[in-house]
């Protein structure tokens, strides 16, 4: 007999060769019935959709039937025929069904009944085959593409950076260490540090918590690169925003100033918005009637509109005026202080009803590599606002100058030494270039709809969870 080949549920669910011999395989949703006829919901992951396959008890064996429970995975063979039910156009008449694992009802955890997106997280391993968790990691895939896509057609390198490194981009230490040694029995130097001589690397090295600095020196050898890989900070942090390991998407250009930075991550969200709407569309429809009523409209909003540019200066103003107007924040706004999330989601969901890129900031609360403007206060540092993230873009136009570089970063303690290789490129054949760093989990978020961070990985590490 001649072997059939699989076909894929999604791809099934398209046809209309009825009368067509197919091979369905996937994992058992449900299975309901009486008993002459049962109906089996299948879902292999390839779309939201399951397909009906419609049993004949008297067909079958009926203690392999019994094996048939929600989770168990099985093969179907059988004949492609249209649904005369309502919900699906096609189904399939079973003619032979092998089961290769079957899952026991008393211990499976997904059974048909509503589970919170709390103890999903418990069974991590298992939530990709729930419809949520489907279709959020079907789209996770599809903006990777978009972002893959997106750079490609415009000429950019994939710049691979290194995971472990010897220096700290962003300057604030929260750092995890990399290392060989026997933590029970560390040696020490003659003034009392850590000896990291023996160690592998010998020197202290971490895990990155940014590509930019490497991307950097790419942009000024390439033209145009983009970093796409994990980072990791060891910030002690349980809200529903940070993660201890997050992917990142970190476009550098050589020659590109301010201006056309913001033009280029204005472009480059709304490809990737674009690109969900275009291929994400059974997915979205989900999403948006479980979770998020206003998602698909939001999305839309963001593709159609421009976004909002202003100075920092400017947003603190507004956001000053606000609370005169008796606007309540949990944190006070000043010129100088670092915006809370509270704050950006005001100037993008109340005040311009759009998303905003802000601009400007004052050199005290940004990094040592942004450019420095005129006015000795600010810096050329730019950041992408949209409506319930808040920052999903950071970004600059970064210092060129040898000589002020190298000030600003003993000024705010970054060990030169360390980063000597950085600054060559000032040294040799230095030029205008910028960049930023988009969050992928926190665009995931807001093209999905969800609400906490750890929701959009499949596998979330958090303080005191590294579980799977």
């Amino acid at each position: 007999m001649e072997k059939i080949s699989r076909t894929v549920i999604v791809e099934a669910l398209k046809r209309r060769d009825f009368g067509a011999e197919v091979n369905i395989k996937g994992w058992v949703r449900t299975r309901r019935g009486n008993k002459n006829v049962n109906f089996i919901a299948l879902n292999d992951g390839s779309t939201i959709h399951n397909i009906q396959i419609v049993v004949d008890l008297a067909n079958f064996d009926e203690e392999m039937l019994k094996r048939i429970t929600t989770g168990s995975c099985i093969s179907v063979v059988g004949l492609l025929v249209e649904s005369k039910g309502q919900g699906q156009a096609v189904e399939v008449q079973a003619q032979s069904i092998v089961v290769y694992g079957s899952a026991d009802p008393e211990s499976y955890p997904l059974q048909k009944k509503g589970h919170t997106l709390e103890f999903l997280r418990d069974i991590a391993h298992l939530r990709p085959r729930t419809n949520t968790f489907g279709a959020v990691f079907r789209m996770r895939h599809q903006m990777a593409m978009a972002i893959h896509t997106f750079f490609h057609e415009r000429g950019f390198c994939y710049f691979h950076t290194p995971i472990i490194t010897g220096s700290d981009c962003e300057g604030a230490g929260q750092m995890f260490q990399v290392t060989t040694m026997d933590l029970k029995n560390l040696k020490q130097t003659e003034c009392g540090c850590i000896d990291y001589s023996e160690d592998f690397f010998g020197k202290s090295t971490n895990l990155t918590v940014s590509g930019q600095l490497e991307g950097e020196l790419g942009a000024m050898a390439l033209g145009a690169i983009y970093t796409f890989g994990p980072t990791f900070r060891a910030e002690n942090s349980n809200t529903p925003r940070h993660l201890a390991e997050f992917w990142m998407v970190e476009p550098e250009v050589a020659f590109n100033e301010i201006e056309e930075n913001m033009e280029l991550a204005q472009d480059f969200i709304q490809y990737c918005i674009r690109w969900a709407l275009e291929h994400c569309q059974d997915d979205l429809e989900f999403l948006a009637k479980m979770y998020d009523a206003e998602l698909i409209e939001r999305l839309k909003f963001v593709v159609e509109n421009d976004f909002k540019r202003l100075t920092y200066t400017e947003g603190v103003e507004i956001l000053k005026a606000a609370m005169a107007n008796g606007k309540k924040f949990e944190y006070n706004v000043d010129w100088g202080t670092d915006l809370q999330s509270e704050h950006e989601r005001y100037l993008v969901e109340d005040h311009f009803k759009r998303p905003v890129i802000l601009t400007d900031y004052p050199k005290e609360i940004k990094s040592f590599y942004m450019k420095q403007n005129d006015d000795g206060k600010t810096v050329r540092a730019m950041d992408v606002l949209f409506p319930k993230i808040g920052e999903i873009i950071g970004g600059s136009q970064r210092e060129e100058d040898l000589e002020k570089l190298q000030r600003r970063a003993d000024e705010m303690g970054v060990p030169t030494k360390d980063i000597w290789w950085y600054l060559d490129t000032r040294r040799f054949g230095t030029a205008p270039h910028s960049g930023f760093g988009l969050g992928f989990e926190r665009l995931m978020l807001f093209v999905t709809g969800m609400q906490n961070i750890r929701d959009v990985i499949p596998f979330p590490r958090t303080p005191r969870n590294a579980e799977f």
